[in-house]
């Protein structure tokens, strides 16, 4: 693909303005309604956080509702489209925080073969055998125009379910592998101005597009580990892309014997790429500014970015990284 690198973004520091006793440590899902509104699905307390565009506090909601946090998608009707992980389920919110609506079973795990107690996420990933029904730890939701609801089932599964507005099951596409609209690991997912389905196969490396009703037509392979894929204002497509250590196992190039950082890539509707940020493998990914490990992807009507990040997730845990880390980071776009 081609690069033009015409586009900037600038951090804004310390954006999330945070009340006192308030954590969420990960930030696995983040999104911006119409009126440029930010919702941040937090994990560790499992509520949805409310922003105003400037970073001040409004309120929370959905204690108690979750297992394990994941994805959260503003569809076009301003609905909040969540998916617990854990409790195999993807749930309809109002803004305000009133479920209005579930899409497929909930706490059933799909049988796909999947073995979770592989320490590492290659052989979980090539531990599935088949694709199945809804679900097997989803992960995050893209919703069209008229409504048509697109669910990446990625963990424990390798496909993308289709659901009618009303919820009805409409099927499903994909599989294991890595040919032509197969999967390991469908993490994130959107649809463009053409209708297509984008797909974030991260650990086949690459962003796969799909038709409507799930024919494969291309794919984007300038990418490392996609996390999720957003299309923002004019088509632009932005991509969070997960970091490598040395030691892990692409299906794409082998064995990993270097270090690649996170970073996060703009791309024009043609593939061109607009924009590629991160740090160095050498820096400090806590830095503000560098990136941790970047989740989600959410972008406002003025073309800044919002990546909520699974910091505690890959960095606090194992102690490279302290509660103060940032987990959601706010650029801002300038062009030129």
């Amino acid at each position: 693909m081609a690069t033009s690198h015409e586009l900037r973004f600038e951090l804004v520091p310390g954006w999330e303005k945070l009340p006192a006793g308030m954590s969420h440590l990960d930030a696995p899902g983040v999104g911006v309604d119409s009126h440029d509104r930010v919702y941040i699905f937090g994990r560790q307390q499992s509520l949805v956080f409310v922003y105003e565009r400037d970073g001040t506090y409004v309120t929370s909601w959905g204690e108690g509702f979750w297992t394990t946090t994941h994805g959260l998608t503003v569809g076009p009707d301003d609905m909040l489209y969540l998916t617990d992980s854990g409790g195999h389920s993807v749930e309809k919110f109002t803004t305000d925080g009133r479920h209005v609506q579930s899409f497929g079973p909930k706490g059933i795990t799909s049988d796909t073969g999947y073995v979770k107690v592989f320490p590492d996420q290659a052989r979980r990933s090539a531990s599935i055998q088949h694709a199945a029904g809804p679900y097997n730890m989803p992960c995050t939701v893209a919703v069209a125009p008229d409504g048509v609801v697109y669910i990446a089932d990625g963990y424990g599964n390798a496909c993308v379910h289709r659901f009618a507005p009303d919820g009805a099951y409409l099927g499903g596409f994909g599989g294991p592998g890595t040919g032509p609209g197969e999967f390991n690991l469908p993490h994130g997912i959107a649809i463009d101005a053409h209708g297509r389905v984008l797909v974030a196969d991260r650990e086949n490396e690459r962003v796969q597009f799909f038709s409507a009703t799930g024919e494969y037509l291309f794919e984007w392979t300038d990418l490392q580990r996609p996390t999720q894929v957003r299309v923002g204002p004019g088509g632009d497509v932005y991509v969070s892309e997960l970091h490598w250590k040395p030691g892990m196992q692409s299906f794409k190039t082998g064995k990993i014997r270097e270090a690649h950082a996170s970073r996060m890539s703009v791309f024009a509707a043609d593939g061109t790429l607009r924009a590629r940020w991160g740090q160095t493998a050498s820096d400090d990914a806590t830095l503000p500014g560098n990136f941790t490990a970047p989740h989600d992807i959410a972008v406002d009507s003025h073309g800044d970015v919002y990546i909520g990040e699974v910091t505690f997730a890959e960095f606090g845990r194992i102690g490279l990284a302290g509660p103060d880390c940032h987990t959601v980071q706010k650029f801002r776009r300038i062009e030129g």
